[in-house]
């Protein structure tokens, strides 16, 4: 007969080793909004210029940004005089081309900032359409191939993170599966005395799978402690935004913590025993 401090250190081993587990599948999903995030600003970082016609009058820019405020391509825009177009280009260039010329040759323009979601070759391309087609706009200019490539890239990394994020969601499930075979293993024999006597599988099963399901939630919430306390330390402490510390983001990392944790628990603790409820007494001297 098993002693109580034994079986209170087999469920608490069994708990933190659920919750280091655990703790890989929060950083997973800290991991993806990061990654997330990440993409979104450099999304919205790429700008395109909308170059103004000579005869642009304030009446015009003032419809402009009318325009721009109210659109959802935009998520920002900056005016840009001709002064300061041609004194950021002798900054850049380190040439005055207004003291040869004689005149600025520089036009007024608006450095806009797209939203994420257009922050895509195909929509850029629809947006210069959209924009040059305007009375008082001359051009529209942007770097194609730096849009496409970033794109490219973009999709690359998402693909990879989706295939990292499965194949560590792959080493959790393993991990605590082989966690609590081990445990109910060591009550195989246990196991069998119950269905000699005629009990019901579920009535050996319950008892298992409730407390299963019991050190599942603690390891979830250990778990979500210390995901938040990294969390906490990188963003206080160390600065660095991992992502938005929305409620809906937080809810997102919980959320994924506690339901692997209650599932993983429950459907680990439900094969386990039911393996050995059909396994006769011969085979469990062989295993």
């Amino acid at each position: 007969m098993s002693h109580p401090h034994r079986l209170w250190n087999m469920y608490i081993t069994a708990a933190i080793s659920v919750a280091l587990v655990l703790c890989l599948v929060g950083m997973e999903c800290v991991l993806l909004l990061s990654a997330g995030t990440l993409m979104h600003h450099m999304k919205e970082n790429m700008s395109f210029t909308a170059v103004l016609t000579e005869d642009a009058d304030s009446a015009s820019c003032a419809r402009f940004e009318a325009m721009l405020s109210a659109a959802d391509y935009c998520s920002d825009y900056r005016y840009i005089s001709s002064e300061e177009a041609l004194q950021e280009h002798i900054e850049s260039l380190g040439e005055d081309p207004a003291a040869f010329l004689g005149y600025n040759p520089l036009a007024a323009s608006y450095e806009i900032h797209p939203s994420a979601e257009y922050a895509h070759p195909d929509s850029m391309a629809v947006l210069e359409a959209r924009l040059t087609a305007l009375p008082y706009i001359d051009q529209v200019i942007y770097q194609r191939d730096l849009a496409k490539l970033m794109n490219n890239n973009v999709s690359r990394a998402s693909i990879a993170l989706i295939v990292v994020a499965l194949a560590l969601l792959i080493i959790a499930i393993v991990l605590i599966t082989n966690t609590i075979r081990l445990q109910i293993y060591s009550k195989r024999f246990l196991i069998n005395t119950m269905t000699l006597v005629g009990a019901t599988p579920w009535a050996i099963k319950s008892p298992f799978v409730w407390r299963y399901l019991l050190i599942g939630t603690i390891a979830s919430l250990l778990a979500m402690g210390v995901v938040a306390g990294i969390v906490y330390y990188v963003n206080i402490r160390l600065g660095i935004l991992l992502f938005a510390l929305t409620w809906q983001n937080i809810a997102f990392v919980a959320g994924v913590i506690l339901l692997s944790g209650v599932l993983i628990t429950l459907v680990s603790s439900l094969i386990a025993t039911g393996r050995y409820v059909r396994m006769s007494i011969d085979t469990m001297y062989e295993i």
